[in-house]
């Protein structure tokens, strides 16, 4: 997010914030340790509405209700609770005991190596203690010693594999198959400090019910001290209950104010970044084939024509006495592209010429055919039919003449409906194959058949199939 939008607030002070543009009505903002991964808080939210507090994931402590924002008596509202471990069936350690039970596995085992797997953030704590503990150094990746040197913990973390025996990994890698490649070069038992199930793979694999989440019985015992009117679970998919008799009577839900309203209501007009990321639909992804339809793209270069005429008669006046030169149809085969037989005609073979390498035609639908020579060879119709390539293009005049070149020339396959009785104009070997060369040989009338993309491609493989 852009940094205007960032404003850091100090943890336990309290933030008044406008909700409209004449400062009649605020809110006011409070920040509490949430005793969960570093820099995590809880919010406390005060105004019209009454009063909210979002707990995120935290892990409740009794010294919570100690903070001033939360011992003036104020009566909460609406509690949003994690309730990551609200199961009555899970019992938990607090972190405290949890952490014993590690020390007390680790001392088992004094010969090994110890692999600890966590999360991306988290547990940081945790591994002080331990190196305090053990008077050893804890290994870390770069990434994960730069985090914690922001923590301000004890200089007890290194990046050098063999300096301590506790070693910080991803918990991913705790697994079967690293387990083994771990043993084959020293004894080496794994802990995972977690709370969630997990089924261990390797015997050395050990899961300790460590968790930065509050248990079940520490949820009931802060509902039951907060006293809320409602609590609403921030954890889909996991149960939420038993606080029933802890709940104070609901209040009713309080109007929003004029001014909100008015300040709401002109912010929703004003076009938002952000908004539009969210709103605009997204465009389907196009399958197959597009074609401009001949009308439009012959309006569209008749425009660009007229564009480009007007703006040079405009810098350059034509002369009087010069004839207006007559005006070429987009349809047209643009003889300027071939400087080497612009003179012949076009009911013969046409052979290129040393220099002639790349020759563009331009074709009805607006898209360009460009074919590149590698010999003076040309392809027969015998060739075309074992290499798949399909009939050639053959120039057609309107009334299906092969050796009309008027302006009403259009692009034909030899073997179309229109021209049986023409003859194929060879064109020189080309090293193009499969499916692309089959839309450029395809007939004008299957392009103007109005076929979706769908069956496009079909329609032109049906085509081409050698009968």
């Amino acid at each position: 997010v852009s940094k205007q939008w960032i404003q850091a607030l100090e943890v336990g002070e309290s933030h008044v914030l406008p909700l409209d543009e004449i400062g009649r009505e605020t809110m006011t903002v409070t920040l509490i340790d949430a005793n969960h991964c570093p820099g995590s808080v809880m919010f406390l939210f005060e105004g019209y509405f009454g009063t909210i507090l979002y707990t995120g994931d935290f892990r409740y402590t009794p010294s919570m209700l100690k903070e001033p924002a939360l011992t003036l008596g104020k009566q909460i509202h609406t509690l949003y609770l994690d309730n990551t471990n609200c199961n009555p069936a899970l019992v938990l350690p607090s972190r405290q005991e949890a952490a014993h039970q590690i020390v007390q596995l680790i001392r088992k085992h004094p010969q090994h190596n110890i692999k600890i797997g966590l999360y991306s953030l988290g547990k940081e704590s945790l591994l002080e203690q331990l190196a305090l503990e053990f008077q050893t150094w804890v290994v870390l990746s770069p990434r994960r010693l730069e985090l914690v040197q922001l923590l301000g913990l004890a200089d007890v973390f290194t990046v050098e594999e063999k300096a301590g025996r506790i070693h910080a990994v991803d918990h991913m890698e705790i697994c079967h198959s690293n387990m083994l490649h771990w043993n084959q070069t020293h004894p080496t038992i794994a802990i995972l400090p977690t709370s969630r199930k997990i089924r261990s793979s390797h015997p050395d694999i050990h899961v300790i019910p460590y968790s930065d989440h509050s248990s079940y019985s520490e949820l009931r015992a802060f509902v039951a001290a907060l006293k809320p009117c409602e609590v609403v679970p921030i954890v889909s998919r996991q149960p939420c209950g038993g606080f029933q008799d802890s709940l104070s009577p609901r209040v009713s839900v309080p109007l929003i104010p004029d001014s909100v309203q008015q300040y709401m209501s002109s912010s929703s007009r004003k076009p938002s970044f952000l908004w539009l990321l969210k709103r605009r639909p997204k465009r389907q992804r196009t399958q197959g084939v597009v074609f401009e339809s001949p009308e439009k793209s012959a309006e569209q270069s008749q425009a660009s024509r007229d564009s480009k005429k007007a703006k040079k008669e405009k810098l350059s006046p034509r002369p009087a006495h010069l004839e207006e030169q007559p005006s070429h149809h987009p349809l047209q085969i643009k003889k300027q592209l071939f400087p080497d037989f612009c003179s012949k005609e076009w009911n013969e073979a046409v052979p290129f010429c040393e220099s002639q390498k790349r020759v563009t035609m331009t074709a009805p639908l607006g898209f360009s055919l460009h074919l590149r020579s590698t010999d003076k060879e040309f392809i027969s119709l015998e060739t075309r039919k074992e290499t798949g390539l399909g009939p050639p293009l053959v120039p057609m005049g309107a009334d299906g003449d092969p050796e009309a070149t008027g302006n009403q020339s259009a692009w034909m396959g030899h073997g179309s409906p229109l021209s049986h009785s023409s003859k194929a104009t060879l064109l020189p070997a080309t090293e193009f194959r499969g499916l692309a060369l089959k839309y450029l040989l395809t007939p004008v009338n299957i392009f103007q058949a109005g076929y979706s993309s769908r069956n496009f491609d079909q329609q032109v493989e049906k085509y081409h199939k050698p009968c």
